[in-house]
């Protein structure tokens, strides 16, 4: 009796050791006497004590950071990149069986796959093209570790670091094209500004009467702005009205046989007009 007893409770003993709890977010791949087994979890499990071996495998996105490379692009500059790796196991049983240590291997090919990637960019391509370059980084990385059961769900290029000269060389040139932009934007707008004025000289050529307010408009600008004596010549189109009837008033004379006066000069009636300050008398 207590034979049995003491057996019962050594295979309480052994199947409570036996038991593995796996959480949701991980597999445990499982070894029975050396051969795959299968692949538990998540919950609770049996492993037999003794018999078998269980590695835990994680399937949560993990960050690997890809330390600084040097790097030689195709126009011949030297620099160092670093970038970050995100990737999860999408297959435990091949990340455990046909790679011993999947996270140092997916690095190690990251780093060189960075290395031999930006060597066929140009630097200009580096700097302003960082989305293509991520993908291609992404696409190549994703192929070659399917077969240890990891997908690659992101490749992102975080720091260029440039030597002193190339930083210089890149001011002088930025420097350059903001002044080039500069004077493009000052030749257009002086070619806009002409158009604009040979549009209003042409407006004012068709309306002479517009000339004669754009004349009182600059004479009340100047007196109210200058305390200055202004002599300003009256346009003899004021004065064209006048004539018209003084010649009217002559042909009709010359019409009935009497004298006719001769025509009034325009150059002698350009009154003189002096626009001042008004004279203020003394208290």
């Amino acid at each position: 009796m207590d034979f049995l007893l003491g057996a019962l409770a050594a295979v309480v003993a052994y199947t409570f050791l036996s038991l593995r709890v796996i959480k949701q977010y991980e597999r445990g791949v499982t070894f029975f006497l050396g051969r795959y087994w299968g692949t538990k979890g998540p919950g609770l499990v049996f492993v037999p004590l003794g018999l078998s071996h269980q590695k835990r495998v994680s399937l949560r996105i993990m960050a690997v950071d890809i330390p600084p490379q040097d790097v030689i692009t195709r126009d011949n500059v030297t620099l160092k990149v670093n970038a970050v790796l995100y990737m999860k196991v999408g297959n435990p049983e091949k990340a455990v069986i046909e790679i011993e240590d999947y996270r140092y291997a997916t690095s190690q090919l990251a780093q060189t796959t960075l290395r031999s990637v930006l060597g066929e960019v140009e630097l200009d391509e580096l700097l302003a093209d960082r989305e293509k370059i991520n993908a291609i980084l992404k696409r190549i990385i994703d192929q070659r570790t399917e077969a240890w059961g990891i997908e690659v769900s992101a490749v992102e290029v975080k720091d260029v670091d440039l030597p002193t000269e190339m930083k210089r060389a890149m001011a002088r040139q930025a420097e350059a094209e903001r002044e080039r932009r500069s004077k493009v934007i000052a030749a257009q707008g002086e070619l806009q500004a002409s158009q604009t004025l040979a549009e209003a000289a042409h407006t004012l050529a068709q309306e002479p009467v517009a000339i004669q307010l754009r004349y009182l408009q600059t004479v009340t600008e100047i007196a109210a702005e200058n305390n200055s004596t202004t002599i300003f010549p009256i346009p003899i189109e004021m004065f064209r009205p006048f004539i018209a009837a003084m010649e009217h008033s002559a042909k009709g004379a010359q019409s009935q046989g009497q004298p006719s006066l001769p025509a009034p000069d325009p150059s002698l009636m350009l009154p003189r007009i002096e626009v001042g300050e008004p004279v203020r008398k003394k208290e």
